[in-house]
Parts: C-alpha cells; sequence; structure tokens
C-alpha cells in the first residue's frame, strides 16, 4: 500500500507574489501542531509572511485537527490572509493518517488543477472502527483511488513507519515529504534549520525529514506482500525437552497427512493451540479436527474442515485470567512495547497495566464443582464482585507487579480443572455437535455454523456479549431447518449480529426469520 504515483518535480507550483494556502489533517497526538509551527517558521525565515490557524477537533481519533497556514513574500506588503481553508482554494494539504486524507478530499480541499496532496498510508483506527463487533475496519483502497483522481500533484507512503524506522514522529517525515515535494518554493537547508531552531529531538527529526524528503523525491520501493505473507508462514522453530519435541514432531507429521487443503490452516491453529496449553492440547485439537474430517470430502474442496479448523482453534484458545497475565508477562511483549515507545538509552521504561476482573474470571479460576456452586450464589458472587470488580493498576514492569502476573499466567497446567474451562468444553462441545447433525443434509449450513464462531472474541464482557450473540443466532436454526437458503439466512444473521454492539439489526433479522413459521 505504500506507493508514490505523479512524483513532483523540483519546480515549484506557486508563482511569487500569490498567496500560498496549505492544510495539514491530523489526528490528536501526531505532532501536527509542531508541524505547522516548522512551516512558518521556515516560510518567515525566507522572508514571507505567513498566518497559522487551527480548528481543533476532539482528541483521541474521534475527530481531526486541520491546521491551516498562508503564506506571501513579505515583500509585496502585508497581505490579508483568511482564517479556515476554502473548499477548491488550497495548494497543498497534507494528511497525517489515511482516513484524514480521505476526509480532505470529501471536504473538497482538493482539486486536481492545483493541489499537491501529501498522505501517510497508515492507518489509525477511529473509534467507530474499534467499536464494531466485526471487522469495523475501513478498507484502503477507495481512498487511494480518490486520491489519484482528485490530486494534482500526489505522494502517498507509509510515512509513520519512515519516522519509526529513523526513531522519531511522523510530523518530522511529513515535513521532509513537503520538503521534498518541491509544492513549496524553499530549499531543504530552511526546513532543515527550522527543525535546528526547535531545540527539541533535533537529529533523530532530522533523520526522519531526510528520509521522507528522499521518499518525495525518488520513491520507495514497494514492500512484496506476498514475500510478507510466505515470511509469516515460516516454519516454527521448537526448543525444549526431548519428549516434549518429539510428541511435537509428531503432531506436525499428524498435519502433513492431511488433505493439502487443510494444512496450512492446520498448522497455524496447531501452533496456537500448543502455545496456549501444550502439546496434549494439541492432540486433542486434532482429534476435534479429525471428526469434521470425517463429514468432508474434495467434493466440496475440504471447505468445512478448514473453517474447522480455524474456529475450533480459536474456541479452545480462549482467553481467561491466565492467558492475559501470560501474555502481559512474555519477554516478545515488552519488546513491543520498547519499539513502539523507542525510549532514549538514559531512559527507565515503566508498564502499567489496566486490570478490571470481574466475579465471573475469578470464580471460574475455582475447581469445576466448587465453582459451579459459588457462581449460582448470588451473595457470594456479590461479595466476590465488590472486593474483585474495580479498576486496578499493576505495574508489570516492576518485580512484585511482574512476579504477580507471572504466577498467575503459570497456572495453565490448572487450567484444565477450572469451572471456566468446563463451561468452555461443553459450550464447544454442543456447538460441534450441532455440525455433525447438520453436515450429512446441509453441507453449506455446516460451514456457516462454524463461522458463526467468529462472533466471540476477547476477555471479560466483550466475550460475555459475543457468546450471548452466537447463542441467538444459532438459536434460529430451528426455524432455518430444511430451507433450501438456510445456509444464506444463518450469514445473514451472522453479519447482522456484527453490525452493532446493541444488537439492534441482528433483533430485526431474527423478527424476519421468526416471520417464515407463521
Amino acid at each position: 500500500m505504500n506507493k508514490i504515483i505523479q512524483l513532483p518535480t523540483a519546480e515549484t507550483q506557486v508563482t511569487q507574489g500569490e498567496i500560498i494556502k496549505l492544510a495539514c489533517l491530523a489526528v490528536g497526538g501526531q505532532g501536527g501542531g509542531v508541524l505547522g509551527n516548522w512551516i512558518e517558521d521556515t516560510a518567515r525565515n525566507e522572508g514571507y509572511a505567513c498566518q497559522a490557524t487551527s480548528v481543533a477537533g476532539v482528541a483521541q481519533r474521534t475527530g481531526s485537527t486541520v491546521y491551516y497556514l498562508e503564506m506571501a513574500p513579505a515583500e509585496n506588503g502585508m497581505p490579508i490572509f483568511s482564517l479556515a481553508p476554502s473548499q477548491g482554494d488550497l495548494d497543498i494539504v497534507i494528511g497525517a493518517e489515511l482516513m484524514e486524507t480521505g476526509r480532505a478530499i470529501m471536504r473538497g480541499f482538493v482539486t486536481p488543477d492545483r493541489t499537491t496532496l501529501i498522505g501517510s498510508t497508515h492507518r489509525v483506527f477511529s473509534i467507530a472502527e474499534k467499536t464494531v463487533p466485526g471487522d469495523g475496519i475501513i478498507g484502503p483502497d477507495e481512498v487511494q483511488a480518490a486520491a489519484e483522481v482528485a490530486a494534482h500533484k500526489l505522494v502517498l507512503h507509509d510515512l509513520e513507519r519512515v519516522a519509526t524506522e529513523n526513531g522519531s514522529v511522523i510530523s518530522a517525515s511529513l515535513f521532509g515529504a513537503l520538503a521534498g515535494s518541491g509544492a513549496l518554493p524553499f530549499p531543504r537547508k530552511s526546513y532543515e534549520d527550522a527543525i535546528r531552531r526547535s531545540g527539541k529531538g533535533v537529529e533523530a527529526s532530522l533523520k526522519a525529514f531526510g528520509a521522507g524528503f528522499d521518499v518525495a523525491r525518488t520513491g520507495g520501493l514497494v514492500p512484496d506482500e506476498d514475500a510478507v505473507e510466505d515470511s509469516s508462514r515460516a516454519s516454527v522453530s521448537v526448543q525444549g525437552p526431548s519428549r516434549l519435541s518429539r510428541a511435537w514432531k509428531g503432531l506436525e507429521a499428524h498435519v502433513t497427512s492431511l488433505p493439502a487443503a487443510v494444512q496450512d490452516m492446520t498448522r497455524a491453529g496447531l501452533q496456537a493451540v500448543v502455545d496456549y496449553q501444550g502439546v496434549d492440547y494439541g492432540k486433542e485439537y486434532l482429534d476435534r479436527l479429525s471428526e469434521m474430517l470425517d463429514l468432508d470430502s474434495a467434493k466440496h474442496d475440504w471447505e468445512l474442515s478448514r473453517e474447522a479448523a480455524k474456529y475450533i482453534a480459536k474456541a479452545m484458545v480462549y482467553d481467561d485470567v491466565i492467558r492475559v497475565a501470560d501474555l502481559k508477562t512474555r519477554r516478545t511483549r515488552f519488546d513491543r512495547v520498547q519499539n513502539e515507545i523507542r525510549p532514549d538509552d538514559a531512559a527507565v521504561m515503566h508498564v502499567t497495566e489496566f486490570m478490571h476482573p470481574r466475579a465471573e474470571e475469578i470464580v471460574g479460576l475455582l475447581p469445576a464443582k466448587l465453582g459451579a456452586r459459588w457462581i449460582n450464589n448470588p451473595k457470594r458472587m456479590g461479595l466476590i464482585d465488590k472486593v474483585f470488580n474495580k479498576g486496578r493498576r499493576i505495574r508489570s514492569s516492576s518485580l512484585s507487579g511482574f512476579a504477580m502476573l507471572y504466577f498467575v499466567g503459570g497456572l495453565r497446567r490448572w487450567r484444565l480443572k477450572t469451572l471456566r474451562h468446563a463451561q468452555e468444553q461443553a459450550h464447544l462441545n454442543a456447538w460441534l455437535s450441532k455440525v455433525r447433525c447438520i453436515a450429512p443434509d446441509d453441507y453449506m449450513l455446516a460451514v456457516e455454523v462454524l463461522r458463526c464462531r467468529r462472533l466471540i472474541k476477547g476477555y471479560s464482557d466483550t466475550h460475555a456479549r459475543g457468546q450471548s450473540k452466537f447463542d441467538r443466532v444459532l438459536e434460529a436454526l430451528e426455524l432455518l431447518s430444511g430451507r433450501k437458503d438456510a445456509a444464506d439466512w444463518l450469514r445473514r444473521l451472522r453479519d447482522a449480529a456484527l453490525q452493532d454492539e446493541d444488537s439492534k439489526a441482528l433483533k430485526g433479522a431474527l423478527k424476519t426469520i421468526a416471520s417464515f413459521a407463521k
């Protein structure tokens, strides 16, 4: 998705004496104000009169801030500047994120006869995208296509990655891309001097500036997506006791004996399950999958088995207190946080975890029989909820905080005896039982029943809501049984359940199906 199209030449677009109009759309925390200050400082030191204004949106990705600058040579007298951008009247538009670039196009800021558009192709997901139960992420293709049509000259690249790779933030790489685009009549040195005068993070900012400049001038190599995908599928190097290594090799050998169409998904599922609970749990996963293979054939291109390999693994790798604690204390997580934050060598990084367990999560750790008695006792559950259901901050980078989480994460040997595991197993068995009953008579309906597992995800309240939707969708199977379009209707129900958190669309779809029986 990183690409440069219609690369600008070094020629400036704006004739001397004209007012240059520039708008930058950015999200809170991206440094749009810093970028605006650098541009203003550069213009003033080049003998331009300049005015900078901003129209603030709501921070943290529920709205964007528009930074607007106008500039003109001061030698012609003090011009009258506007305070806000107008449609069809901008020379340069900068989008600090892909959807901000799209927002600028929708607002009419970008015109094909005039505007140089500089945009970063990375995403900062909006609240609306995150709160959709399903995949609410907006695809980039439409925005990129619109940018190619709308802009006079266009620079599109992942400038967030460019900045991160050079130890800085996106404002520096955007500034470099602006300089490299040739859209402003200023030499490179003037831009760099503005960064130096700011006095903060100068070396890193200059490095990212240079990388952004090169991107705009010479373009960049577009990552080979197939190569990236292939690398993610590379075989996993396994280390450990010889007994466990032999057991793992046996599981891998079993995977290679499966139909070729099923192997990739099964291998990924097996790795996740074994990482979660060990090789014995992995064998249980393959045993469950074998039951689905018995219902399938090459006639259907093993579609049922592929979906089973994916969603059985997801069902077996459920998020509980033990899982959350385990993930929060892994070395890979601390490395990822460090790579994202990139603290100075002299800095000490602290990581604070926000924990909010419900009574159900705590009781779920108890032995199955004891936990079942407790969870059916409202007084005990109320007491546990009062003690535990409150926001807690645990510093996992401290010895005490890490030790506590590490201890909880180490309880995975205990997991198979817990109430939560018994509940998950019962739910999993009931789900697969439906698949076994349906598959001989309606193959595609059985496939859609497997895909309904997509509704269940996450931890705590999120998991409970998803499971509730899952159960409601599958309750409709009785009404759909025997219909030729049963699979299509179950798919529609699942899609409706994924549309909103309050299940309004699902309720409407269920009413429609209920009318079939009348």
